[in-house]
């Protein structure tokens, strides 16, 4: 169990606290590139910090604080123009790094406007997502993972607003037990409920975890594995399965998709389910316009959690541990190791940006950078892990199934 303060250490993200400041050294999506196209303004909020986000007429983005400095009127209203976006208000136009090019109202020999300076953050897009950083300069480089780049793919993205605090959702994905019960024995009794059968595909084919292990690499966390009936020789133990991608990411199906959960502030997380179709036997994609963005339902209509799926499954148990969940109290086990080792790597990570290096998995090394290959599982064939998850809501998945069965299997 932790102490109140180790928990507010761990959890609180807002500006100066410990986790905040960490959080502030990489790069967090905050949007799809797809929701500009439709709206080019937008406010949002990460880090516990209300921002404003724009794409202006010459297609560049922006990251703005949310209100004028004028008279506080809300940038989410602003005009989108040539060189950045304009206050509805009196008319005051920033640029992406937050300069005053215009003040209209003003007499036009006044240099007024070259003293104002607006918060602004960087922001970026790279495969369909609007990435922005807000930590100290010189910003580390956007990491080019492969979900992200490869050019021979389809993708789509769920995007879902949880009211709870971010480590709960990442501690799960270092939680491996929980794979035997909530998405075993659980999904077989909702099925059961539902007057379905039981999977014959279920996760690990059901098997139970005997060991479990930890190991640190360049990005994140190797996850190692031995089920039961298995033994160290297995590549589950070997090489490792998905690994969790340092801090707020995880690889998640054999396809290479990547779970992103996003803190929008102490008890708000924003989870990114970012899906890569890639055909498997090397065949061309015909291009993809517009990556396309869909909400996920966290409820049914009578305010149950939709529990039908393995994702929703998780998001249960996420939220029912409270917006901030006490670890005050928590009674941890031989088989929470992996939530130790996490909590144990984030702590020494808000040491090292205090002694003022960069933490785990930041890059400014170019040449690192061109495109950062991810371990992928084997454990499962991609239709079949979309089968399981995002059949219901992907508004791609049946042209996406076609593109990622092999030739002659159809």
């Amino acid at each position: 169990m932790l102490t109140a303060e180790e928990n507010e250490r761990l959890t609180h993200v807002g500006p100066g606290s410990a986790m905040g400041e960490l959080m502030r050294r990489y790069w967090h999506p905050i949007a799809g590139s797809s929701q500009l196209d439709d709206e080019p303004v937008m406010g949002v909020r990460l880090l516990g910090e209300d921002l404003v986000l724009y794409r202006d007429r010459g297609g560049r983005v922006g990251l703005l604080g949310d209100h004028c400095p004028h008279r506080k009127a809300s940038l989410e209203y602003g005009i989108p123009e040539d060189e950045g976006l304009r206050c509805c208000y009196h008319g005051w136009l920033f640029d992406q790094q937050g300069h005053c090019l215009e003040q209209p109202a003003e007499p036009p020999e006044s240099t007024f406007k070259e003293r104002i300076q607006h918060l602004a953050y960087p922001a970026q897009e790279l495969g369909g997502l609007v990435f922005a950083y807000l930590g100290p300069e010189p910003a580390p480089l956007l990491p080019r993972y492969d979900v992200f780049v490869w050019d021979d793919a389809w993708r789509d993205v769920g995007m879902t607003d949880l009211p709870c605090n971010w480590l709960q959702c990442m501690e799960n994905s270092i939680d491996l037990t929980h794979v035997d019960w909530l998405h075993g024995h659980y999904y077989d009794y909702v099925r059961e409920r539902a007057g379905e059968p039981k999977r014959t595909n279920r996760v690990y084919g059901g098997a139970h975890h005997v060991k479990i292990g930890f190991d640190l690499f360049e990005h994140g966390i190797v996850k190692r594995r031995v089920l039961e009936g298995g033994d160290e020789k297995d590549w589950t133990w070997q090489e490792g399965t998905n690994p969790l991608v340092f801090p707020n990411m995880t690889r998640a199906g054999g396809n290479g998709s990547l779970q992103i959960r996003v803190p929008i502030d102490d008890t708000h997380t924003r989870t990114f389910l970012y899906s890569c179709y890639r055909p498997n036997d090397g065949r061309k994609v015909p291009p993809q316009d517009r990556v396309p963005i869909y909400d996920v339902p966290l409820r049914l209509p009578n305010g149950k959690f939709k529990t039908d799926w393995i994702t929703g499954q998780d998001m249960m148990a996420w939220v029912t541990q409270g917006p901030i969940m006490d670890r005050t109290d928590e009674k941890l086990g031989a088989s929470d190791q992996g939530l130790i080792f996490y909590r144990k790597v984030l702590l020494e990570q808000m040491e090292t940006i205090e002694r003022g290096d960069d933490p785990l998995g930041v890059i400014r090394d170019a040449s690192r950078n061109v495109l950062i290959e991810l371990k992928r599982e084997r454990v499962r064939s991609a239709p079949t892990f979309m089968d399981n998850h995002w059949q219901q809501f992907s508004p791609i998945y049946e042209q996406a199934r076609e593109l990622m069965t092999p030739r002659g299997a159809q």
